[in-house]
């Protein structure tokens, strides 16, 4: 047989290396693997050529097929071979592991994966009655070498995933195994114990062998400690865990180590069988295991110790808190971005995330968590972190500005090393000080160092727009101080101004720079109106675009309230609205606002624009939406004073209600309801551009005016905003992009404004005569013609707002009418939809349509009309489902369930239905007419239990259950079962009243005892 098996193993060394070849083409690469198939499946000599391809001298493909030969061998071919033959090819196997391998560092993973799956399979068909020293063989093998051992840890943990995990073994052998292995776990468990010591001392002497061998024996412990008695955990006082804990510390086995550790501690049992595991917590094991973990600076844990009102404020916490503080500075630092080579951080980048966007949202969600620990942090050393945060802000303000890669305009990026240093010390410095104020008495604010901290920056000037928008921050961040010092005030507000006149090319950065400084006077304005209340806001308001010159307004009218004296305030926003009151009252206006046609006319929409030139009428957008915004910022901001005696004294309550409450007026109230008529025109012209004959009004240039713009298509998928580059681009838009953000804003603001003139105005706009009505006439215009984006918002913003008690009649008979209209299609297509997802390639999707949604849908219109061709295809689309879907148990479940509640619910009116049922694959007939005649004819006697009836309609539909793609072109595995080790005596049949001792129960029957 020498010549033959020797010309065969040449024509499959060929084969398989066609097969691995990238080279070859998809013919030849067939033609080879069905060579290979056929000859595993009929070739009589299997056994030789494959101990011939696995010999150490083959390449690595070669030797892998070579022992996936004697695999099939075994698993295929086992039952049928000779005594003689089984014991030579377990010999030869054996062999193998002991000689057949490189050393453990060269050998490759999937040769060790397949000579160990090779040796578990022979266990699997014959130990232990027939291999009754497979262990002390195992055992034996390990005296050989790090790569035996590691095979061996290899075959032990294959053999309790099969068995135990997996059970991919007939119940009485998977019983005979599992009950020999548990007869002999304290052997086992000594045994594996043993190798882990051994190796992890050599380890610990720099040889990288017994690391493998190490992590090898930690996963099969793994595979055993879920299911182990606990007593085979816990013997010999803990040594197991105590092993385990001591392995945290090192690197790398610790990983393996926790796992196990995990498991263990997970066991679920008798108290009285787990409380040996408390070992863990004495002062060693925690040492262990807190030092492991707290190295991998895990930020919940972290912040937990320093929220823990005792923890907290032990000293060694607050040791750490500090250095917590240090290592922190280093961790915000955005670098290390998979595009770029700036840190030793961005290879592994390169790993772990896909493009930049990805790393900046994690890294985005890291920096936020680090921030709430820092937060936590400084209750404990707060003015220690504010040092910290100090020295760090003195140190940018003095470090030149590296632009990293030069720019055309010769500014920073936001990638630039300055941008990413000065970010991440601002992010730090906002963190700590805001805790300053809530955690430290004023009498210890460290108010000159803060007041020091402030001079610095205002004194820093820069033209860079990213650089200066971390300074306006850091001005914002430190101007409490300013009201321990307030004759910083103006500097602080002329620092705010300059970015706000900020003069530079009209790049996205210098945009953010002036909308940023003009927030922060805002900001300021809002919290402290009273220091604020002094000073000029603003020098130059030509300089100033439309929405500065709005945000600046709100910081006026937060100011004036202030004043605390009703009429002085009133009188003030008379005049700061006077301009926009004229505009919006004129003549033109009311023309512009009432009549749709002369509306599109006014801001440009029926007239043609070339790109590249200045649209003329882009003033009177400009002019129109500064107006909307002052109402709305007058109507946000404009309040009475908080505190009641307050409010009573400048003027602001005009009564009391029946149960005492105060009610006020707002100093804006007059100014508004004047302005309120042409502001309900607007809404309703709105609405009436959505008229086909307005939207043939449109220019071809404006064609798609109304369409959503990105921003809210990004809103209504979910999809966040691209956060990188976003300061780079200038700010270029076409003339449609310029008139659909001008369209879309103004429609919000509309609502938006009317939504909180009700909270702002109170009983002065509730009392306006005919309020519903003006109401209905406006915003409930054209409704059957607003698209659903804008009516999404209308609804959105009203219903937030509380606005809608007088109008939810016409509001409701409104929906209820659209639903009505659009209700048949939608269910209809609910419906397809649903059923026809049950046969789709994803699982969960399935398991929650067909337990949630299918039958929900479906029993609406049960007791209707529905078609039978309709009621065929519901019923079908519930087989397909089980078809692709019934081989996973969850899934087939929900299916089954669905089907049985179709099929009775439905099956007395459709006939139909027992049609498809008899062409569902090997059903039994007579037992599908004896269920429908219990079905279709009930009676107390043929009637069955819930449970029964399942278990009978899922035999019915069992032939359609379709198997998984893996499974379906599989060959089984016939693997038989040996003499059972474990057979319990039957007892033995007798008579109680024989064996019964003394005759003791007979007794009792006695005649004597008659007088008892």
């Amino acid at each position: 047989m020498g010549e033959p098996v020797a010309d065969m193993c040449d024509q499959l060394v060929k084969a398989v290396n066609v097969m691995m070849d990238a080279e070859s083409s998809q013919i030849y690469r067939l033609e080879a693997l069905k060579f290979c198939e056929e000859f595993k499946e009929k070739c009589s000599f299997c056994v030789p050529c494959g101990l011939q391809l696995a010999d150490k001298t083959q390449t690595a493909v070669v030797r892998h097929f070579g022992l996936q030969i004697l695999e099939h061998v075994i698993k295929f071919r086992w039952n049928n071979m000779p005594q003689q033959e089984k014991v030579q090819l377990k010999n030869c196997a054996m062999g193998l592991l002991s000689t057949g391998t490189y050393p453990i560092l060269e050998e490759e993973s999937h040769i060790k994966d397949v000579l160990s799956r090779i040796i578990v399979e022979m266990i699997k068909r014959e130990w232990p009655q027939h291999w009754p020293d497979m262990l002390k063989e195992m055992e034996a093998l390990t005296s050989v070498g790090e790569a035996q051992t590691e095979l061996v840890m290899l075959i032990l943990l294959r053999l309790a995933e099969d068995v135990i995990t997996f059970r991919t073994l007939p119940t009485q052998r998977r019983r005979d195994i599992q009950q020999t292995l548990t007869q002999n776990m304290e052997s086992i468990f000594s045994f594996l114990l043993a190798i882990l010591q051994l190796h992890v001392d050599e380890y610990r002497k720099l040889a990288k062998a017994h690391c493998r061998v190490g992590v090898a024996t930690l996963n099969t412990l793994a595979g055993y400690i879920d299911w182990v008695a606990l007593a085979n955990i816990t013997n010999d006082n803990c040594r197991l865990l105590e092993m385990l804990c001591l392995l945290l510390s090192e690197t790398e086995l610790q990983l393996e180590a926790a796992e196990c550790l995990l498991i263990a501690i997970s066991r679920k049992g008798k108290l009285e069988d787990r409380k040996p595991l408390m070992v863990l917590f004495d002062d060693v094991a925690m040492h262990y295991i807190l030092s492991a973990f707290l190295r991998s600076s895990t930020q919940i844990t972290w912040g937990t110790l320093f929220r823990h009102e005792i923890l907290s404020k032990d000293p060694v916490i607050i040791q750490m808190t500090i250095k917590y503080f240090r290592a922190t500075m280093t961790n915000l630092v955005k670098t290390g971005f998979p595009s770029s080579n700036d840190s030793p951080s961005c290879e592994y980048s390169r790993h772990d995330f896909d493009s930049d966007e990805d790393f900046n949202s994690f890294f985005n969600s890291f920096r936020a968590q680090q921030g709430e620990v820092v937060r936590n942090a400084c209750r404990i050393v707060p003015l220690e972190a504010f040092q910290i945060a100090a020295e760090w802000l003195q140190y940018q303000i003095s470090a030149p500005i590296d632009i990293g890669t030069t720019t055309a305009e010769g500014l920073c990026s936001i990638l630039s090393p300055s941008v990413v240093q000065w970010d991440a010390m601002t992010f730090f410095t906002e963190s700590v000080v805001g805790k300053i104020f809530k955690n430290v008495e004023d009498e210890k604010l460290p108010v000159d160092q803060g007041i020091e901290l402030l001079q610095a920056v205002l004194n820093y000037n820069t033209q860079d727009p990213l650089i200066l928008s971390c300074v306006l921050t850091n001005v914002s961040v430190l101007f409490p101080f300013v009201t321990h010092r307030p004759h910083f005030l103006p500097q602080v507000l002329y620092k705010s101004d300059l970015g706000c006149h900020f003069q530079a090319p009209r790049t996205r950065a210098v945009k953010n720079i002036r909308r940023h400084a003009c927030s922060s006077i805002i900001k300021m304005s809002r919290d402290y109106p009273q220091f604020i209340l002094v000073c000029k806001l603003f020098s130059s308001e030509a300089l100033l675009n439309m929405l500065e010159k709005c945000a600046l307004m709100e910081a006026l009218v937060l100011i004036s309230n202030q004043f605390k004296d009703y009429n002085k305030q009133k009188q003030f926003l008379e005049e700061l609205m006077a301009t926009v009151a004229a505009r919006w009252t004129s003549d033109e206006m009311r023309r512009v606002l009432w009549d749709p046609a002369l509306f599109l006319d006014f801001v440009g929409a029926d007239q043609l624009a070339a790109e590249g030139t200045e649209h003329t009428t882009g003033i009177n957008r400009s002019r129109l939406s500064f107006c909307v915004y002052t109402i709305l910022g007058v109507v946000k901001r404009a309040r009475w004073p908080a505190d009641l005696e307050e409010a009573k004294a400048g003027g602001f309550v005009v009564g009391y209600t029946p149960n005492g409450a105060p009610i006020y007026r707002n100093p804006c109230s007059a100014q508004v309801l004047a302005l309120l008529p042409n502001l309900l025109a607007l809404i309703r012209t709105l609405n009436s551009l959505f008229l086909p004959e307005n939207i043939c009004r449109l220019s071809e240039t404006f064609s798609k005016a109304y369409d959503m713009i990105e921003v809210e298509k990004n809103m209504v998928l979910g999809l966040p905003q691209p956060a990188l580059d976003i300061y780079d681009p200038p700010v270029y838009k076409t003339h449609l992009e310029r008139m659909q953000g001008f369209f879309c804003t103004l429609y919000d603001n509309c609502y938006h404004t009317l939504g909180k003139a009700g909270l702002s105005l109170q009983q002065d706009f509730y009392t306006i005569e005919g309020l519903a009505e003006q109401i209905v006439g406006s915003a409930f215009v054209s409704l059957d013609n607003v698209p659903d984006h804008r009516l999404r918002t209308m609804l959105h913003i009203l219903l937030s707002h509380y606005l809608l008690c007088p109008l939810l009649g016409p509001l409701f008979a409104y929906m209820l009418q659209v639903f009505l209209y659009y209700w048949d299609d939608i269910y209809m297509t609910l419906l397809t939809i649903s059923f026809t997802s049950l046969s789709w390639k994803d699982t969960s999707n399935c398991h929650r349509s067909a337990s949630i949604v299918c039958w929900t849908l479906l029993r609406q219109v049960v007791g209707g009309n529905l078609l039978p061709e309709a009621v065929t295809w519901f019923y079908t689309s519930v087989l397909k489902g089980l078809q692709m879907h019934g081989q996973h148990e969850i899934c087939n479940s929900a299916l089954t369930q669905l089907a049985l509640l179709m099929y009775e619910n439905l099956r007395p009116r459709y006939m139909e239905l027992r049609d498809v049922m008899t062409q569902i694959p090997d059903i039994n007939l007579e037992a599908l007419d004896q269920y429908d005649q219990r079905l279709l004819e009930p009676s107390s006697a043929q009637r069955l239990g819930e449970k029964k009836r399942k278990d009978q309609f899922k035999k019915l539909i069992a032939g359609a259950v379709g198997k998984a793609l893996a499974q379906q072109f599989k060959k089984e595995v016939h693997i038989r079962n040996l003499p059972s080790l474990f057979k319990k005596p039957k007892p033995e049949k007798r008579d109680i009243l024989e064996t019964s001792e003394c005759g003791a129960l007979a007794a009792l029957f006695s005649p004597a005892l008659d007088d008892i």
